[in-house]
């Protein structure tokens, strides 16, 4: 299967301190790839890395075949490689709805003269309007953003990194503070989700983790200590004594 991104020895330095360590990896067309590791492994750098937030010291991201090193975040986000919940800020303000256009304007090359007509915009309020039904917003559309609850306004900012018709969709920790309930609610709508883009999800919740990937990087001090099915990074060794100990998981 062809990988969509790869990355060849991606490195960051901080000083002497290598966060990230020669990371190799191949992200293939349509999977959920889940890269999970204890506090302080080099996530959030390699996110941040991928994103385009952060320049690497060394290595190179590729994207569709394509050497993107080099290609600052809002470049990347115009190529369809998206990063939820970091992508843009909500803004309490405005409309469910005027979030998620602004969100599919904000992809597109000629932005900003939306000021003028923020709503006018047939291709971007399609955008909008499927986003908001894909995570389940619709009924929530004409609220203002700060009327709604800690899981919706998540759910919104899923729907704004959508309505940017991304073809990679970077998801760092979608469930961070979210109830039993509402983790259960983003399993599902990220299970609707595979297949028709592809994932990147890092995430400490283990148990969404292992039902919802398809393939599993486990990172530790900067460096890919394996990648695997579900199935071998559980029965691993190594990974239980790095990382799951003897937390039970769920299938």
């Amino acid at each position: 299967m062809n990988a969509l991104l790869s990355t060849t020895a991606l490195t960051k330095r901080y000083g002497a301190l290598q966060v990230t360590d020669n990371v190799s990896l191949d992200i293939r067309t349509g999977e959920l790839h889940a890269i999970i590791g204890p506090n302080g492994a080099g996530k959030t750098t390699l996110i941040n890395q991928l994103s385009g937030e952060l320049a690497s010291d060394s290595g190179q991201v590729f994207f569709e075949g394509q050497d993107i090193t080099a290609l600052p975040i809002h470049a990347r986000v115009r190529r369809g490689l998206v990063r939820s919940y970091q992508i843009t800020s909500v803004l309490d303000d405005f409309t469910v709805r005027e979030n998620a256009c602004l969100a599919a304007l904000g992809a597109q090359r000629h932005a900003f003269g939306f000021w003028r007509a923020l709503l006018a915009n047939p291709q971007a309020t399609h955008a909008a309007d499927q986003a908001l039904a894909d995570t389940g917003l619709t009924a929530q559309a004409q609220l203002k953003a700060a009327e709604l609850g800690y899981g919706e306004r998540r759910q919104l900012e899923l729907a704004m990194a959508l309505a940017a018709q991304p073809k990679f969709l970077l998801l760092d920790e979608p469930m961070a503070g979210m109830s039993v309930q509402e983790s259960a609610a983003v399993v599902a709508l990220l299970q609707t989700l595979k297949r028709r883009y592809t994932l990147v999800l890092v995430e400490h919740d283990m148990n969404a983790v292992f039902a919802l990937a398809d393939r599993i990087s486990v990172l530790v001090y900067g460096r890919i200590l394996m990648t695997g099915t579900p199935d071998e990074v559980r029965n691993n060794p190594e990974v239980r004594s790095v990382y799951l100990g003897d937390e039970e998981i769920n299938a």
